[in-house]
């Protein structure tokens, strides 16, 4: 996703995230340890900081006390469910955002300039020159935006299979209860995450017996991921269902480890999806309320040519109970987090097609 940040802009490409709050661009100042990236790095100025007893930095740290290294700095430290981290310090400056109709508002708002940052290289993300926080916690772009009287508390995305898609601030992209949206109330015990549940597993439209799941719903993730009993059922019957099917197991590949072959390398996801089955999760009572991840929303086509499974053990990745709907399989939907009305809905949709809104869309 592109924006414009800084006093003059400069265009930036930022990996949008609604499973973190805190927005950041990597950072040149002396020292720094950097990941490629497609933009010159942000390059602050010292009205930029953010000093250690600032407002904002008690803020952001708050119910904690800030833990600065000086008190001309406010420091912060993230780690996400991949374990790729970000290091730095919070600053201020202008954000340009555009509306459809041309015109653009451009407000002030902190965010983190990363000086040292540690990427997993099995993510599949292209280089990013920072992360987009669109979380509900108080430090995330959306809750700075609705604090400052900017728009409602409401953002979607529709992210492409194609590798397009937009991000809309406002309610006035969200579709009428007639287009048949989904909606699921957030959960009450979700605090900088937009959660749901409980939930239960489906395999083929069919029970798993797999039920009381907590889902987080993360555009930054790259992969989806069950806990041990959901992973462990998914993986038992998706291999159950490719018996006599012409795939066999690969063991060639080390980022993702539930794959198959077949007897030429797949090229696209085309090739295979009639193997598979869609995944479900039917949240509450109903058919009405599920969510369908489709065999393009959970496979992956590795540079052998190989299929594997692109739904990961959450209990390995250190995520305990919870289960985390990754971007993979957030594709070809829009999905609304309405913060006002603490529920999460998704449709199918186009998301190659930029739509017309009154409202800020990226």
């Amino acid at each position: 996703m592109s924006i414009l940040m800084g006093d003059p802009p400069k265009q930036y490409h930022l990996d949008i995230d609604t499973g973190s709050d805190l927005t950041w661009l990597q950072c040149d100042v002396p020292g720094a340890k950097l990941t490629p990236a497609p933009r010159p790095f942000y390059r602050p100025n010292n009205k930029n900081f953010i000093r250690c007893k600032d407002p904002i930095c008690v803020f952001h740290h708050s119910p904690e006390n800030p833990h600065c290294e000086t008190q001309e700095q406010c420091d912060y430290d993230i780690e996400y469910a991949d374990h790729s981290s970000s290091m730095g310090l919070l600053v201020k400056d202008v954000f340009t955002l555009p509306f459809t109709d041309k015109s653009r508002l451009s407000p002030h708002l902190f965010f983190g300039c990363g000086y040292s940052q540690e990427v997993v290289h099995a993510a599949p993300h292209p280089h990013m020159d920072g992360v987009l926080g669109l979380s509900n916690g108080k430090s995330s772009i959306v809750s700075q935006l609705h604090n400052q009287g900017l728009i409602r508390k409401v953002i979607g995305h529709c992210i492409s299979g194609q590798g397009e898609g937009f991000l809309f601030f406002g309610q006035d992209l969200v579709p009428p209860p007639s287009s048949g949206v989904v909606w699921t109330p957030m959960s009450d015990n979700s605090d900088k995450h937009y959660m749901s549940g409980p939930a239960e597993l489906k395999f083929g439209g069919k029970p798993t017996g797999v039920k009381g799941l907590s889902v987080i719903f993360d555009s930054g993730s790259s992969y989806t991921y069950f806990n041990s009993i959901a992973y462990e059922a998914s993986v038992s019957l998706v291999k159950s269902y490719l018996y006599r099917k012409p795939l066999t197991e690969a063991l060639d590949e080390r980022a993702l480890r539930v794959c198959w072959k077949g007897a030429k390398p797949f090229k696209s996801i085309s090739d295979v999806k009639k193997y598979f089955k869609p995944i479900l999760l039917s949240f509450g009572n109903g058919v009405k309320t599920q969510l369908e991840i489709p065999p393009e929303a959970y496979l992956v086509i590795t540079s052998h040519g190989n299929v594997c499974l692109g739904i990961l053990n959450g209990t390995e990745a250190k995520l305990d109970n919870l289960n985390v709907i990754g971007d993979i399989s957030l594709q070809d939907k829009m999905v609304i987090y309405d913060n006002e009305n603490q529920q999460i809905g998704w449709i199918t949709a186009n998301c190659d097609k930029l739509l017309k809104s009154k409202n800020i869309l990226l």
